[in-house]
């Protein structure tokens, strides 16, 4: 299950652009689980700074949403800082009778279902009584059968720090009794595009579906259907060669969809 964190919430609030500096000259490495949970108390500190986020939502009004112009992750979130290393955000957590629920479903807020992440994050309650998870941990080969280890329940209530970690911790996350906001600090790696975030059966431990895509994913299917020759002969090469087996599929079932068989293709 993740990691509680301790803060004594004595040192004081700090800024988000004070969090942002310290994490610009940290000298941890988020591959390692002890110091990443070593920032954990920086978060703490602007998490007891109970004006910043709505100094920054009243500003990015203003401003017409400039901060949010590099936001890939949707309206649940926003983007409060990014650099190379590290991402700061805040998540919105609408409770199950909000208009937000009624016109988009559980599903859009990641609600009701059990998943894990393809990155380490910190999170923090800041607002609200906070979200519910049912937490498991991956013991042995994930998708192995009886591989998902219930793990006990948690609240992300107000001052309540935690880290998960990536691949191993899998939640399944129930609405709040009232909107909430998180906090977080996410690991940034080139490489995490390519790390599947899985989808998975908590009784038999089964992996379900991965919810993970690239932009290369879609580009080869348009490859294949629209790029003539030179497309398919990319497509081929691709399902034959590439290091990685999510880009060989993607190039398989794109030439496929065309009515082609990669030794057809060939």
């Amino acid at each position: 299950m993740p990691q509680l964190i301790d803060d004594d919430g004595t040192a004081k609030a700090i800024s988000l652009e004070e969090l942002a500096d310290a994490l610009a000259v940290t000298r941890a490495d988020a591959r390692d689980e002890a110091a990443f949970a070593s920032l954990a108390p920086l978060l703490g500190r602007l998490g007891r700074n109970r004006a910043f986020l709505a100094d920054l939502a009243i500003a990015e009004l203003k401003d017409r949403h400039r901060r949010q112009n590099a936001n890939n992750y949707g309206a649940q979130v926003m983007l409060l800082h990014s650099d190379a290393r590290f991402t700061i955000r805040a998540n919105f957590w609408p409770a199950a009778g909000d208009p937000l629920m009624r016109a988009s479903g559980g599903a859009a807020f990641f609600y009701d279902f059990a998943h894990d992440h393809n990155f380490p994050f910190l999170t923090q309650g800041y607002f609200g009584p906070g979200y519910v998870s049912d937490d498991y941990v991956v013991d042995g080969v994930a998708g192995a059968p009886g591989s998902l280890r219930f793990a006990g329940r948690t609240r992300l209530e107000p001052g309540r720090l935690m880290l998960y970690r990536a691949h191993r911790d899998v939640h399944v996350q129930h609405p709040p009794e009232q909107l909430s906001i998180s906090l977080n600090i996410l690991a940034r790696d080139p490489a995490q595009q390519w790390r599947d975030q899985h989808h998975y059966d908590v009784n038999s431990g089964a992996i379900l579906r991965s919810m993970t895509t690239t932009p290369g994913e879609v580009l080869v299917a348009l490859a294949v259907h629209f790029g003539g020759g030179n497309g398919i002969d990319l497509a081929t090469s691709l399902a034959a060669r590439h290091p990685l087996p999510r880009m060989r599929d993607s190039a398989a079932a794109a030439l496929a969809s065309a009515g082609m068989t990669e030794r057809a293709a060939a």
